[in-house]
């Protein structure tokens, strides 16, 4: 797992599925301490991992992978643009020579590749489309200075009620978050610099409604699913095209409804243009404003446009 929070609702959920309670499960990361992790360790016979950890547990002798039977690697993509594809390879060079590898990825190319040609024999290829698989999204695109952007997030937030604010770096969503408290708004802030702890109180507050505005970084663009976020934000366009995609599924799930909305400063727009086109959405650009829509292509199935979801409050941590 390529995240601490993705890691823990894996756990979860396969506590929840194994109702007859054969197995125990556990999960390993970084950002908490080793004791009660090597506790639960001892007792597992399934266990959720980041490469971090689990490479330090391997190296301090606390696990041996020469009894596993099973390897799933999830969010291979996310793991290889985040840098861990190395770590996964020692990892499963480590695994026995019979034993089954499961890849789950959005991608199946450049550095994931090498892990489907490398460890994978006679792999079989499964994979999802269509359109029932299209979120209902509504992306709207703003031109906006980078000042004028926190008074539009709160105008935001009396329109929608609650929302996740995603920035590029660490100290400019700790910086954003301090602007919107400014103006009243109640922030949580999730990134990589702060502690599990913080991490887990940014997602409880933001679920509870204590927190308006989940100000984050890309840490929280995959696997983090919260039931009923009507708004995403995107206060910086992201450096990959596809990140926005996974930003944007934030919202919008589970046959809800969502909005999208992304603040362009004028220098950008080119850019935006271009990679949005790479994944899809064609921008129409307006004074102010622009909707994206995904062209009529029949090649490339087409959501339905949603208007504003209704003001709701973010339900309970779920599943992917």
């Amino acid at each position: 797992m390529p995240t601490r929070e993705l890691a823990q609702q894996v756990q979860r959920e396969i506590h929840l599925l194994d109702v007859d309670r054969k197995f125990f499960t556990t999960s390993v990361f970084g950002g908490a301490g080793y004791g009660p992790q090597l506790q639960r360790l001892r007792r597992a016979s399934i266990v959720v991992a980041t490469p971090g950890r689990l490479e330090d547990l391997i190296k301090r002798r606390d696990i041996d992978l020469r009894a596993v039977r099973v390897c799933v690697l999830d969010e291979a993509d996310r793991m290889a643009d985040m840098g861990f594809l190395p770590s996964v390879k020692r990892i499963l060079d480590r695994l026995p020579r019979q034993r089954q590898v499961l890849l789950f990825s959005a991608t199946l190319d450049g550095a994931v590749g090498s892990i489907v040609d490398n460890y994978l024999s006679d792999p079989l290829h499964l994979a999802t489309s269509g359109v029932e698989a299209e979120p209902d999204i509504e992306h709207v695109f703003e031109v906006l200075m980078r000042g004028d952007r926190a008074e539009r997030v709160a105008a935001l937030v009396g329109e929608h009620g609650s929302l996740i604010a995603f920035c590029r770096t660490k100290h400019g969503s700790d910086r954003f978050a301090r602007q919107l408290e400014s103006l009243g708004v109640r922030c949580a802030v999730i990134h990589g610099n702060r502690s599990q702890a913080q991490r887990q109180q940014a997602l409880k507050d933001f679920r509870d409604g204590s927190a308006d505005v989940l100000v984050a970084t890309d840490v929280a663009a995959r696997g983090i699913h919260i039931d009923d976020v009507p708004c995403v934000v995107q206060c910086d366009p992201p450096d990959d095209p596809k990140d926005y995609v996974h930003r944007s599924g934030r919202t919008g799930r589970a046959g809800a409804r969502g909005v999208v909305v992304s603040f362009v400063e004028p220098s950008q727009k080119r850019a935006v243009v271009r990679d949005m086109r790479a994944v899809g959405i064609a921008v129409e650009w307006k004074e102010g404003a622009s909707v994206g829509t995904r062209p009529t292509d029949p090649k490339m199935p087409a959501p339905a446009v949603s208007t504003p979801a209704t003001k709701k409050r973010p339900g309970e941590l779920g599943w992917l």
